[in-house]
């Protein structure tokens, strides 16, 4: 009884109703909440603050910014989505809200293909190399399969392309990425995609900001070649995977391409099988499945292979 009314309370008010349908609509930090809803920072942080410590929104940190979103779970949570179910549609005042929220979504948008525009040679070029992210994808999907997941997490995210792959399966997507340019491009794929369910956060693959056990799929996609020590990037996927959970490793086989390590800083010329064999042993996890993707025909004979490995806990999963 306490809990609803205290979310009651935080709720009752007409600046934090707007509050609670402009962060329905994805995440937002300070100053673009301040920018839609036309109060003042001080006035809008402390609705923010009262709805948080009521459990109807949710608060975390990215670097300097702190992003605010509808909270996911509990009875507050739920409370919030009755609240919002109630709210006109035609209502002048959040119409207001969603074209200034729009304004904001085409500037991250602009922003993204700024930055795509500045790296898209090196990223078609890369891309030429190896089989079509079409064909990659569907392998992806044929590993995973159609099974549903509580929670889904895509290590390393880049574009979001795959967390928006699985995220169907999924009741509830989180990407993680250490780059904030990349953080941005993901938003806005999520945001132009219309994606409710997804959301990125920025934080270290070393270092994942979840318990233990608790993902039922994880997704770690072009990723590993770009680290010095991808053996501890799986005993860490390895930690928050659940016991009867999934990781999917995507990757390039080994390859001669030095360019790739001069220009793209790439540390690994692909990964071998035995290699990966050997880092999932020492994160308690075996190989499940894998496939081999052929490179492209080429005039001047240089291609990329592209391996996919599914793994699980020793424990849980028999070779299939």
């Amino acid at each position: 009884m306490e809990k609803l009314l205290a979310g009651l309370r935080a709720a009752g008010e007409a600046t934090r109703l707007r509050l609670l349908h402009l962060l329905s609509q994805g995440e937002f930090n300070v100053s673009e909440i301040t920018r839609v809803l036309g109060h003042s920072q001080p006035r809008v942080s402390r609705h923010l603050k009262l709805m948080v410590e009521a459990g109807l929104l949710e608060r975390y940190k990215e670097a300097s910014w702190v992003l605010f979103r509808l909270a996911e779970y509990g009875r507050p949570a739920d409370l919030a989505r009755a609240i919002l179910a109630l709210l006109p549609a035609d209502d002048p005042v959040l119409e207001r809200d969603r074209v200034r929220l729009a304004e904001i979504i085409a500037e991250r948008h602009a922003a993204a293909m700024a930055y795509f525009s500045a790296n898209a040679a090196d990223w078609d070029r890369i891309r030429s190399l190896h089989v079509s992210e079409d064909l990659v994808e569907a392998a992806m999907k044929r590993l995973v399969g159609t099974q549903r997941v509580p929670l889904f997490l895509d290590l390393g995210t880049g574009t979001a392309r795959v967390l928006q792959l699985f995220s169907p399966l999924a009741e509830q997507a989180i990407g993680i990425d250490q780059s904030r340019d990349m953080l941005a491009v993901a938003r806005t794929n999520l945001d132009l995609a219309h994606e409710r369910r997804a959301q990125v956060r920025q934080g270290d693959i070393m270092a994942l900001p979840f318990a233990s056990g608790l993902a039922d799929l994880v997704t770690v996609h072009q990723v590993l070649h770009y680290l010095d020590d991808p053996g501890r990037a799986l005993i860490e996927a390895a930690r928050v995977l659940a016991p009867e959970g999934r990781l999917l490793i995507v990757d390039f086989a080994p390859h001669e391409l030095e360019f790739l390590r001069e220009a793209h800083a790439h540390r690994r010329l692909g990964i071998a099988d035995e290699a990966m064999v050997g880092w999932l042993r020492r994160a308690g996890l075996k190989l499940l499945k894998s496939e081999t993707l052929a490179p492209p025909p080429r005039a001047d004979g240089e291609g990329l292979a592209v391996r996919l490995w599914l793994a699980g806990h020793e424990a849980s999963h028999h070779i299939s």
